[in-house]
């Protein structure tokens, strides 16, 4: 106290030699407060991250659809990884992991940044079965038309095919998946099944392929009716029509599968080789001399890295962080895991660019995302 009386005594005796008015620069030194000291801005704004649990109603290459009771949400997903285990299966509970914050139904200000199983309850999927009666088929498709009427085109890329009778247009079929099929509002007869896992297709139920229980025979028999295999490579499928490539062959052959055994572990997948079982002799080019007797797909937890030759040609009509969807040469919508992928294509992966994917299907038997081991361009 003593210092400050001493202080403005002196101030005062100053102002008054400088010819000032004393009272008003000490009203000033008094009123002045203390200094104001700048605030220093944030050098970074502040990140909110939060979470959303919801249920999966659609999927289309970079745009999720969510039903968290009681709102829908569309999120942008061009920048996340996709985590979940199964895939993007309709009717599966998943987490969306995100930046920002959600107002309403509004997504526009958040950046979703992965989208992951729920880390707590994850309820499994039950298997469901469809019984139906065929209308189509190709590699990435099944058209079936159940008992009450209802069509849908089934998803089967690499699914497990078992057709004892053989596969032909009206042949009915018992086919295993998992998800949701949604109606579509248009039309009462349609249902949309594009986002499900196909887990088989079998036209016996149980799914189980028999041991073969070959016939006794005798000697000449056995000489006329020996049991040969002849190894090809699938080009294509349309309906019961198998078009392969018999090895050290340049002509391909059309093989009718209405009325022989049928199995395709993998998939009737492009790429993809099969063993021709039949008796009497191949010519090098056509089928005379040939009596099929089944056609059986190599079984794909066998192939080693180097020998998998399961392939999809198509448009890339999507992307994520580490996903690209492709609109298969058959019309099929699919999604590709990538970030474990050689890349050989020239396009960047980009929305537009034809593309030839190879993948195991051993490796996607419970998923519909499948892992891609190679790009190529198409």
């Amino acid at each position: 106290m003593k210092k400050l009386s001493a202080a403005l005594i002196l101030t005062t005796v100053f102002l008054s030699l400088s010819g000032c008015s004393a009272q008003d620069r000490l009203n000033q030194l008094l009123n002045a407060g203390d200094p104001q000291i700048p605030q220093k801005e944030a050098e970074h704004p502040r990140v909110y991250m939060d979470e959303l649990c919801g249920t999966i109603k659609d999927f289309i290459g970079n745009q999720l659809t969510l039903f968290a009771d009681p709102t829908l949400y569309s999120f942008d997903v061009s920048q996340a990884d996709l985590e979940c285990q199964n895939g993007l299966i309709a009717g599966d509970q998943v987490n969306v992991i995100y930046e920002g914050q959600l107002e309403g139904a509004d997504t526009s200000s958040v950046k979703v940044l992965k989208v992951v199983d729920p880390f707590h309850n994850k309820t499994s999927l039950e298997e469901k079965t469809v019984y139906g009666q065929v209308q189509n088929l190709t590699a990435n498709s099944l058209t079936l038309k159940s008992q009450d009427g209802i069509t849908a085109v089934y998803p089967i890329t690499g699914t497990q095919q078992y057709y004892q009778n053989g596969i032909r247009s009206g042949a009915w079929v018992y086919l295993h998946y998992r998800g949701e099929l949604k109606s579509l509002s248009q039309d009462s007869t349609q249902q949309d099944a594009s986002h499900i896992k196909v887990i088989s297709v079998s036209d016996v139920e149980p799914f189980k392929v028999p041991a073969p229980t070959p016939t006794p025979q005798t000697s000449n028999e056995k000489e006329q009716k020996k049991e040969q295999k002849l190894r090809a490579v699938i080009q294509g499928v349309s309906m019961n029509t198998l078009k392969v490539l018999p090895q050290n062959s340049k002509e391909t052959l059309n093989i009718d599968m209405s009325s022989i055994p049928c199995r395709f572990s993998g998939g009737i997948t492009e790429g993809s080789r099969v063993n021709l079982i039949y008796t009497g002799s191949f010519n090098g080019t056509t089928l005379e001399g040939m009596n099929l007797l089944g056609v059986t797909g190599e079984i794909p937890e066998r192939l080693s890295s180097h020998s998998v030759s399961y392939c999809v040609s198509g448009e890339i009509t999507g992307s994520t962080a580490n996903t690209i969807t492709i609109l298969s040469d058959d019309g099929m919508s699919l999604t590709f895991l990538t970030d474990s992928a050689e890349n050989l294509s020239s396009g960047g992966l980009l929305t537009g660019s034809q593309v030839k994917l190879t993948f195991n299907p051993a490796q996607s038997r419970e998923t519909n995302v499948y892992p891609c081991l190679k790009i190529e361009d198409a």
